[in-house]
C-alpha cells in the first residue's frame, strides 16, 4: 500500500475497493454520551484552566510578556540575590553568629560558593550550566517514556481494565 512506486496488486485494489464499501460503524450510545458529558464540561471551565491556546489574547500576551520579564530578570540582575546572601554574611558573621546556626550555615555556604565562582573558569561554568540542563532534559525524556509505558496502554477493542 506504501509502494514508492504506485503499483498495488490485485489483492491490495480488491481489498481496498471492499473496505471502501463497508459502511462506517456507530459509536455505542455510551460512549457517545460520555464524549458528550465531557464537552460540555470542558466548555464549563474557567478559562485560565483550559489549554493555552483557548486562553483570551490578552491573556496569553500578558503570560508572555511576564516570561519574558521574569527571564530577563534572571539573568541580567542577580545583583539582588547577591545583595540579600551578603546580607545574610553580615548577619551570621556578627555577634547573633553563635545563637543562630542557620544563618551561618547558609552565610558560610554562600561564602565557599563565592569563593568556587571567583576560583572557577568561565567555560567550566557554561559547560556544567549545559551539562545540567541536557541532564534536566534528558530526566524529562525518561519520565515521559516511563509514564507512556506504564499509565497509558492500549486495549484491543476500546477496552479498558
Amino acid at each position: 500500500m506504501n509502494d514508492p512506486t504506485g503499483s498495488e496488486s490485485k489483492d491490495e485494489r480488491l481489498l481496498r475497493s471492499m473496505l471502501r464499501d463497508l459502511p462506517a460503524r456507530r459509536a455505542p450510545g455510551s460512549l457517545e454520551s460520555r464524549v458528550l458529558r465531557e464537552l460540555e464540561r470542558r466548555i464549563g471551565l474557567p478559562w485560565w484552566r483550559r489549554g493555552f491556546a483557548q486562553w483570551p489574547l490578552a491573556a496569553r500576551a500578558a503570560f508572555v510578556a511576564v516570561c519574558i520579564v521574569v527571564i530577563g530578570l534572571s539573568f541580567l540582575d542577580g545583583s539582588w540575590a547577591i545583595t540579600a546572601a551578603r546580607a545574610l554574611i553580615d548577619l551570621g558573621s556578627g555577634p547573633m553568629r553563635g545563637n543562630h546556626p542557620a544563618i551561618a550555615a547558609m552565610a558560610s555556604t554562600f561564602e565557599s560558593a563565592m569563593l568556587l565562582l571567583h576560583v572557577m573558569p568561565a567555560p567550566w561554568l557554561y559547560s556544567g550550566l549545559a551539562v545540567g540542563a541536557l541532564l534536566y532534559a534528558a530526566l524529562f525524556g525518561l519520565g515521559a517514556a516511563a509514564y507512556r509505558t506504564l499509565y497509558l496502554q492500549t486495549y484491543p477493542s476500546g477496552q479498558q481494565s
